[in-house]
């Protein structure tokens, strides 16, 4: 399976994410087409990477903040442990997907991409060291240091865990680097995409991509500000 794949404005891996207002946490699973139902789900290529995880459950966390990108590592770490706890599962039972999109996507890029960008990248998210240092790493990449308690994105990307970085977030973040820097924002965002996390896949946009994702048969969850 490709990952961290290099992508074109005309071509996005499509993943998942859509914001639900007014909750902590939404949850909600996939309803099933009705038997006399005409309608079939297309599929496309780019989506392809979806339905090659998880055989028995799928499970996929949003976030569009910079807290709620915290609380969706948090959490997606949480349904994992239960399903260990109280099922006797194991990691490899799942399909799971966290979706950094909008405020949280600086997430989806490593520790050198946070020191060279770290005034955009900290701008977005409103992320900022305790001690009032300024934050040149990613946040996820360090534990009980951010409130994501050991869920660094090495060791859920060790568990099995794969990340959807929003494309249009990341074009974004690419025009604000250019412009401050008096680059061409097509030579930023191919260093973001080369510099992304492992286990992770450009999607189209979150948005977007949370509809693919159910109707893949992904359950779906919002993490926002609130943990």
């Amino acid at each position: 399976m490709k990952k961290n794949t290099p992508m074109k404005r005309r071509r996005f891996l499509a993943g998942a994410g859509l914001a639900a207002a007014g909750a902590s946490v939404v949850a909600k699973t996939q309803a099933e087409t009705s038997n006399d139902s005409s309608f079939t789900p297309q599929r496309h290529a780019e989506d392809r990477w979806m339905d090659e995880l998880g055989i028995n459950h799928r499970a996929f966390v949003d976030s569009s903040t910079g807290r709620g990108g915290i609380a969706a590592v948090n959490f997606a770490s949480n349904i994992l442990r239960a399903h260990a706890m109280g099922y006797g599962g194991s990691d490899e039972d799942y399909g799971m997907v966290v979706c950094f999109r909008h405020a949280s996507a600086p997430f989806g890029f490593n520790d050198a991409m946070w020191e060279k960008y770290s005034e955009v990248f900290v701008g977005r998210t409103q992320i900022h060291d305790s001690n009032g240092d300024p934050v040149t790493h990613n946040p996820l990449s360090v534990g009980r240091t951010y409130g994501n308690r050991d869920n660094t994105l090495a060791n859920l990307a060790n568990r099995g865990i794969h990340f959807a970085i929003c494309n249009l977030s990341t074009l974004s973040m690419a025009g604000m680097v250019a412009r401050a820097a008096g680059r061409q924002s097509d030579e930023v965002y191919q260093e973001l995409v080369a510099n992304a996390v492992p286990n992770s896949h450009f999607v189209a946009a979150g948005v977007l991509g949370a509809t693919r994702a159910q109707e893949y048969g992904y359950a779906f969850m919002y993490a926002s500000d609130e943990d």
